[in-house]
């Protein structure tokens, strides 16, 4: 990798002691869609899962792709009455351990330590999702494509003599999902940066020859690694 994902602090990890069920997802099946109530916080063992936003129009917004060891699900403690705001599809088959909302909610008051660790993880993952709004919306179409591509090096990029190959298969679909935005304009940008041979394809995956160029064209603020990642 590129750049490694973070691993779970020690302290958090206290969260796998707690009290869980174990549960395997099939490929295209949801964990959770939006408008479904909130009773559990998941920890995937196995497979990946994206995050998607779905507009009244049917326009898909991925937001993150999950990976065995990490954390997911909308979390509001001590509200009774929350719901999902997306929908969790599963990529790859998947198998996740439950928590149930009200086991994780007693453990915290009184585990301080565990309840520190907590907000830690959350106020990272409300960090990441509001970065990624930042990048869709002030830039435009361009910021969007180039952020994005920009965050799967980081997540995904593996350091070649030609560049940065984004080792993970994806289609312009789904990329065109993760900028919001038309797969025919997604098309027409990546032909454009392949013309100049800013990226090219390579095995079927991105190749990312000339990432400063990326950066330099959406005056990158060069945020903390942890949060510039679609993991």
């Amino acid at each position: 990798m590129f750049v490694e994902q973070e691993s779970m602090s020690e302290d958090l990890k206290e969260l796998l002691a707690l009290p869980h069920v174990v549960k395997s997802f099939k490929k295209d099946s949801y964990l959770f869609q939006e408008g479904d109530k909130i009773q559990h916080l998941f920890f995937l063992t196995k497979g990946k899962v994206q995050l998607n936003k779905v507009n009244s129009d049917g326009r898909e917004l991925t937001l993150r792709i999950c990976g065995a060891g990490q954390l997911l699900g909308e979390v509001y403690l001590y509200s009774p009455e929350a719901f999902y705001m997306l929908d969790a599809k599963v990529k790859e088959d998947a198998e996740c351990y439950l928590f149930p909302l009200h086991e994780l909610e007693a453990e915290l008051q009184k585990n301080a330590r565990l309840a520190a660790a907590f907000m830690k993880w959350m106020c990272l993952n409300q960090q990441k999702t509001q970065t990624r709004f930042r990048d869709l919306l002030l830039n435009g179409k361009k910021g969007a494509l180039y952020s994005t591509l920009i965050r799967l090096s980081n997540s995904y990029g593996v350091q070649k003599s030609e560049g940065v190959l984004i080792d993970v298969q994806l289609t312009n679909q789904d990329l065109a999902n993760f900028c919001g935005m038309a797969r025919e304009v997604t098309n027409r940008m990546l032909s454009e940066l392949k013309k100049q041979q800013v990226v090219s394809t390579c095995d079927g995956k991105l190749l990312i020859r000339d990432l400063a160029y990326l950066k330099t064209e959406i005056q990158c603020e060069n945020c903390p690694l942890s949060l510039c990642r679609v993991d």
